[in-house]
């Protein structure tokens, strides 16, 4: 395997692909990021059994070929790497990797021994990633922290249509689609985090964020912590409550 990468594109896939790695993997070749050199590009995958990430960038594969390295350590090199190109090459059990006037050597992982990849799932849709991001902060504080009943410590993501629902847990649920969203406007600060409400007013606050208020044309159902309440109007926390203006109202 022998191929060249720009420094910052390298540095960024090995950090975001590591990230998921455990820090104390039940066997050594699950702290390994698997790189596979082929006609698309840079393949940089990680995998522990629960969590899979992958991503592909672009790279002048001179020869194609797998190696399997320290996810953590080559995250700490790239990091330190000169701003210049990076040939990256194996000779025999070890990853050759040069940059500029830097050079260092890893020892392969057995990437015989390495588990096979989930294949990924085929894409349902797409949506902005700031609002998805909202979403999941809304729900994320009634995350369970008991691995007694593991199925409550997850978040639910359910695609309809033009719906998606995102749930955490039984603290707070609710459905509703863009036609039913009258006004959005800012509000002041809460201090207040979880769920809260009163006569159809809800407070959903998972972060220290602005708060936004969606008002809706009609009252819709949803449910906290299993009991059915009415929603008249919702206030939520958001990074952008411009952003969310413009993905709910045009």
């Amino acid at each position: 395997m022998r191929f060249r990468v720009e420094r910052d594109v390298l540095a960024e896939a090995v950090a975001w692909t590591a990230r998921s790695l455990p820090a104390r993997p039940p066997v050594p070749v699950l702290a390994g990021l698997l790189l596979e050199a082929g006609p698309d590009g840079l393949s940089l995958s990680g995998f522990d059994y629960e969590v899979s990430a992958r991503v592909t960038i672009a790279a002048d594969v001179l020869e194609p070929g797998r190696a399997l390295v320290s996810g953590r350590l080559l995250a700490d090199i790239s990091r330190s790497l000169p701003a210049r190109p990076v040939e990256i090459s194996t000779e025999g059990p070890k990853v050759q990797l040069v940059c500029g006037s830097a050079r260092f050597s890893l020892l392969t992982l057995p990437v015989e021994d390495y588990p096979t990849l989930p294949e990924m799932p085929g894409v349902t849709g797409t949506l902005s990633s700031s609002l998805f991001a909202t979403a999941v902060a809304q729900v994320a504080i009634a995350a369970g922290r008991d691995d007694t009943l593991p199925v409550l410590t997850g978040i639910r993501v359910e695609i309809d249509g033009d719906t998606i629902r995102v749930r955490m847990s039984y603290a707070f649920r609710a459905r509703f689609t863009r036609g039913d969203v009258s006004a959005v406007s800012a509000h002041r600060t809460v201090v207040s985090i979880g769920v809260h409400g009163w006569r159809g007013r809800w407070l959903v606050n998972g972060a220290h964020r602005p708060i936004a208020r969606i008002t809706l044309a009609l009252p819709v159902n949803a449910r906290v912590v299993g009991v059915r309440v009415t929603v008249r109007e919702l206030l939520v926390s958001v990074d952008d409550v411009a952003e969310l203006q413009r993905l709910l109202l045009t």
